[in-house]
């Protein structure tokens, strides 16, 4: 324990640091693009014209029904083999923000039609655009309402990134295998990897809260009650 603390931590820690900011990274790139992705996806699959709808309904089924280090395998060594070249990072990225979009266009889909079929009337009586109506009173209370979930799959998403490890890409868990290929030592270097995961999933939790409140009206916080730390399954 002596030689943990004082030798170990000090020598490995500012190495795994280095892979936890690419998780970061991948965790917030994703995040952007996927709740992008996501939002296109839950409008495309409200379209009147099954010609778009059955499509993207086929596509988020397929990628919710089948495991994340599947898909990035696939895009990662599949790929390829049709002309589409990926490197490690950026394969990493599709996989994520594909299987994120996926989830997110539900909780979009369902804040969407949570919003008072009343105000949209109202707006198309006010004569705004379909594109007006969305942006001005759809989008900002959709948003609000699936801010508490969307901070939920954000912290999923930093364990998530865990998984791009099997693509090469040097995030968290990558640099601990290569510490542990160096010193043999498993169990300490995998401690300090789970302290490290839980440092920035609490922080994210705390951010994403304190962000929740600032944009909460002051007469509906005390109602807001969805846990930060929702996992995918739990949100289905």
């Amino acid at each position: 324990m002596y030689n943990f603390f004082f030798h170990e931590v000090p020598e490995h820690l500012p190495f795994l640091l280095q892979g936890a900011l690419v998780t970061i990274e991948l965790s917030l790139i994703s995040m952007l693009l996927g709740t992008l992705l996501g939002f296109v996806l839950a409008v495309g699959r409200m379209a009147t014209s099954r010609l778009v709808r059955w499509p993207l309904d086929a596509l988020v089924e397929v990628v919710r029904d089948t495991p994340l280090i599947v898909q990035l395998l696939l895009i990662y060594f599949a790929l390829p083999e049709i002309g589409i070249v990926l490197n490690a990072f950026w394969a990493g990225i599709a996989g994520l923000t594909l299987n994120l979009a996926a989830y997110l266009s539900e909780v979009f889909r369902a804040a969407i039609l949570a919003v008072d079929s009343g105000q949209r009337q109202a707006a198309v009586s006010l004569g705004m655009s379909r594109v007006a109506v969305y942006r001005r009173v759809i989008v900002p209370q959709a948003a609000l309402a699936s801010l508490p979930t969307l901070g939920g799959y954000f912290i999923a998403l930093l364990k998530d990134c865990s998984l791009v490890s099997f693509i090469s890409v040097n995030e968290l868990l990558r640099h601990a295998t290569i510490v542990i290929s160096d010193t043999f030592d498993s169990m300490n270097t995998y401690i300090m990897v789970a302290i490290i995961y839980f440092v920035m999933s609490f922080a994210s939790a705390r951010v994403i809260r304190y962000i929740e409140l600032r944009l909460t009206p002051q007469d509906r916080r005390q109602t807001v009650s969805v846990p930060l730390t929702m996992d995918k399954e739990g949100a289905r």
